[in-house]
């Protein structure tokens, strides 16, 4: 029996440690050939060290799969158009891109330093455009050269950036951005078969250990493990999800969900006086679903006082 995602060619950034480590095992245990790319920086994306992501390709290979380790960062032009050029030169094309690196730099608004911002911005956001770019620029030329392309993009937002958390008005907006990202990407890619979706993962690995609770108990930790994000990651890179596009899943030991997107709510007539909008607008308000909280559930976002 053919597994999952049997001779496609897949690059996953981040891939040395947590999260994306768990995606590149998956997906060449269901007959991925994988790129993992990883600079080995620390949680605030400061030095470098290419062990992680050997590591992980020894792993691959030690169960009789293909990888090759890469360092590129994701940030950089030049470097994003290398990840790309990585997995057409050394495996002979390019299927799927797991858009997964990330750095933290928590800070208050108030308190955030330019530096702190512009750092979690482009590796983030910057890093999960530059490698779509080239990938998708590589699909397009095949297509419009006649060749099948079944391409896919999967890319990595958060809760703290759908639902918002304090203290993370970087992080948030970079995982925001991308899920919009997301959203029109998917719309320009369909005509040449790519699909474009994003997961939003909940679990415990060394960029999150430090935000809330740590787990209490084995089964605690078993929920918060970073290996339940990867099943959702290694199916959407398969054939099997060519019909799903545009998409944000919510993934974690203890939900896997559709998380949906802004929609139009409660409305009225336009209004050209803005001294008569008070009651309108409480009453629009009023009518309104609450702001989700970061479980998801309308109703946990606070309320100002």
């Amino acid at each position: 029996m053919a597994r999952l995602c049997e001779g496609r060619v897949a690059i996953v950034t981040g891939a040395g440690r947590g999260i994306g480590r768990e995606h590149a095992l998956s997906l060449a245990s269901q007959g991925a050939k994988v790129v993992v790319n990883d600079l080995g920086g620390g949680v605030d994306g400061s030095g470098g060290d290419m062990s992680p992501a050997q590591q992980v390709v020894e792993e691959i290979k030690a169960m009789g799969g293909e990888a090759v380790a890469n360092g590129d960062s994701v940030s950089d032009w030049a470097g994003a158009e290398r990840l790309i050029q990585t997995a057409v030169d050394t495996f002979g094309d390019l299927h799927v891109v797991v858009n997964n690196a990330g750095i933290l730099r928590d800070r208050m608004l108030f308190s955030m330093a330019e530096e702190e911002w512009d750092a979690v911005i482009n590796v983030h956001l910057k890093g999960t455009f530059a490698p779509s770019r080239f990938a998708c620029s590589y699909w397009r030329e095949r297509s419009k050269a006649g060749e099948p392309v079944d391409g896919r993009i999967i890319n990595t937002t958060s809760v703290s950036g759908i639902y918002g958390n304090p203290g993370q008005t970087n992080y948030g907006a970079a995982k925001a951005g991308i899920a919009a990202f997301t959203n029109i990407a998917a719309l320009e890619m369909a005509r040449y078969g790519v699909t474009v979706n994003a997961v939003a993962p909940v679990a415990l690995t060394r960029m999150t250990e430090g935000l809330g609770p740590a787990p209490e108990t084995d089964e605690d930790r078993e929920r918060r493990s970073p290996r339940w994000i990867a099943p959702i990651v290694t199916w959407l890179a398969s054939a099997e999800a060519k019909g799903v596009t545009g998409r944000v899943f919510e993934a974690s030991g203890d939900v896997l969900a559709v998380a949906e997107g802004w929609v139009r709510g409660p409305r009225t007539a336009p209004v050209d006086d803005p001294t008569v909008l008070g009651p309108i607008v409480a009453d629009l308000v009023g009518q309104a679903r609450k702001n989700s909280g970061m479980n998801g559930e309308p109703g946990g976002w606070p309320q100002p006082k």
